[in-house]
């Protein structure tokens, strides 16, 4: 019996009231998960466990962090007591040496950038996962590498979801009223979208190579929510199909952009 190959997704997951609210991004991940096939277990790299070095979750019970303030206490009281597993934490140990993994077994579990968009993929919280954390001593190429190592999982019936914004500037957020994006995040927001099918060396992937783009500093003043999406783009074998779930700008300068391989 062959195990059918999981697709890898890169969710823009925006603010922490997506998880209350239903909108249209949220019903797009809703949709993914009544749609592709169920995975048998899921790895998630969110950008909200950005470390020195690398590090997965390896424990049986992960939390659910809420790392954000100043929100409803609905939201607090929100958990997503999805099964760790330490087994898969494991084989990421293996599959990405001689890159050493940290395995995590109590400081972290699933932040807002996981569970935040899980809760709506699947909201019985019943299937395994672990999360990645992201090497913020690493070049943008590094990280690209990562993905492809992770690639074989997809074909054991492991998902691979990587969670952030590809434009992340809450400093120039409009935050009540105005939402028009401004024109560097909507630039390079088309700009990510139009190289998602690059075919050539690592080094010269203009993805790889975003902060090139005039307006990519802007765009991710900080590299953590953009990085997730170099592990999706990883993990194509340059041939599949790759489809945008949804997009959209928020509040001038979030992307709501997400990234479906296969």
């Amino acid at each position: 019996m062959t195990t059918q190959r999981m697709p890898a997704l890169f969710l823009g997951h925006g603010s922490p009231m997506n998880v209350l609210e239903d909108n249209h991004y949220t019903q797009a991940w809703r949709h993914l998960g009544e749609t592709l096939p169920r995975p048998k277990a899921i790895v998630v790299v969110s950008a909200h466990w950005f470390t020195k070095g690398t590090g997965v979750t390896a424990m049986e019970t992960p939390k659910t962090i809420h790392d954000f303030g100043g929100f409803p206490q609905a939201l607090y009281d929100t958990h997503y007591p999805a099964p760790g597993s330490p087994e898969l934490a494991q084989q990421l140990v293996d599959l990405l040496a001689p890159v050493p993994v940290m395995q995590d077994k109590e400081a972290w579990g699933f932040d807002h950038g996981s569970w935040g968009v899980l809760i709506k993929m699947y909201p019985n919280a019943d299937i395994p996962m672990v999360q990645l954390s992201i090497d913020s001593t690493k070049p943008a190429a590094w990280h690209f590498e990562m993905g492809r190592k992770l690639a074989t999982l997809r074909d054991q019936g492991i998902m691979l979801i990587a969670s952030g914004n590809v434009v992340h500037n809450l400093r120039t957020a409009r935050w009540h009223g105005e939402n028009t994006p401004y024109p560097w995040a909507e630039s390079f927001n088309q700009y990510v979208k139009d190289n998602l099918t690059w075919l050539g060396p690592v080094a010269e992937h203009p993805l790889v190579n975003f902060l090139d783009h005039e307006g990519g500093s802007l765009s991710n003043p900080t590299p953590d929510h953009y990085l997730p999406l170099l592990y999706v783009l990883g993990a194509w074998d340059g041939k599949e199909p790759i489809t945008l779930p949804v997009d959209g700008i928020e509040m001038g300068s979030l992307s709501m952009l997400s990234v479906q391989i296969g």
